[in-house]
């Protein structure tokens, strides 16, 4: 049964964090966030599992989600330990090197409060990346997730020291549909090919390997062969910060929806192109959401 003809909404389960930079700048995101995001920028009502510190950032992602019309049921509270963060530094040529922070709250959701929330949401899907399995708590709340039953969406996020192959490829194991760029994919298969996706599909039992190749567009691997998507030119770059955030994001609505993938991939390389136009992941501009989904429903959606 595809999602679109399940009741429920889509679960994302992953890491809610502040990027700060040097300057003292901070911006919150985390790809689990912007894509829960995302989803209620198009009507959707997601429901986000995560867990945050009883500070004040963690207060600022609360005001953030109920601003913004999210769901806090599944959002947790940690009194021991900090909202997650990523130290930014930028070294020669503005080149920016990350400390993705541990020991912090997401790395600690609690595996009983994630289940109950979920099981009150009758979730037609689960999203999540590969990054909030990084430590043993947090995985073993994902896998009593995935235990419910949604299909997974698995998004490859391969953020060295944070990850060991036979972790990823047990996630993509009983997983429905995986998306990673070109460069995890030559990390995971030795390639960029469609012919790589395509053994990476196989080997893991999916339905579909969704690709993308930044410049060069998209693509996806599935059962019926190879749909690609050409790349959207984008003028104007702000910068690029979230960009694969907001295609899974759109191939996540599509998939909900019932689009056929020529159309969710063309779809989600011109969203995420958009984004790239304003800076950082979250969009607090709702006219945006509206004008993409008018256009979507003019051309038949």
């Amino acid at each position: 049964m595809s999602p679109s003809e399940r009741a429920g909404r889509p679960l994302v389960f992953g890491e809610v964090l502040f990027d700060c930079f040097e300057d003292g700048a901070r911006v919150l995101g985390g790809a689990p966030f912007n894509v829960a995001w995302h989803l209620r920028g198009f009507g959707l009502d997601p429901l986000l599992v995560s867990r945050v510190g009883d500070d004040a950032l963690g207060r600022e992602v609360r005001a953030a989600m109920a601003d913004w019309g999210l769901d806090e049921a599944g959002l947790q509270t940690d009194p021991a330990r900090p909202t997650g963060t990523v130290q930014v530094r930028l070294g020669a040529g503005g080149q920016p090197s990350f400390d993705i922070v541990a020991g912090v709250a997401w790395d600690h959701v609690d595996a009983d409060a994630a289940v109950a929330a979920a099981r009150a949401a009758d979730p037609a899907l689960l999203y999540h990346g590969t990054l909030a399995a990084r430590a043993p708590r947090s995985a073993a709340a994902l896998a009593a997730l995935r235990g419910l039953g949604a299909p997974a969406f698995v998004d490859v996020n391969l953020r060295p020291p944070w990850w060991r192959e036979e972790t990823v490829r047990g996630l993509l194991d009983g997983a429905r549909w995986a998306k990673l760029n070109d460069d995890e994919l030559a990390a995971l298969e030795g390639g960029r090919a469609a012919a790589d996706a395509e053994r990476l599909r196989a080997r893991h039992g999916l339905e579909a390997v969704i690709l993308t190749r930044g410049a060069r567009g998209a693509a996806v691997a599935h059962a019926g062969g190879l749909t690609e998507a050409a790349p959207e030119p984008v003028r104007d770059v702000a910068d690029t910060v979230g960009a694969g955030d907001a295609f899974a994001a759109v191939a996540i609505l599509g998939l909900l929806r019932g689009w056929g993938w020529e159309t969710a991939l063309a779809r989600a390389v011109a969203f995420a192109a958009d984004i790239c136009r304003v800076r950082g992941a979250v969009v607090r501009d709702r006219g945006l959401y509206a004008r993409w989904l008018r256009r979507w429903e003019e051309a038949g959606a």
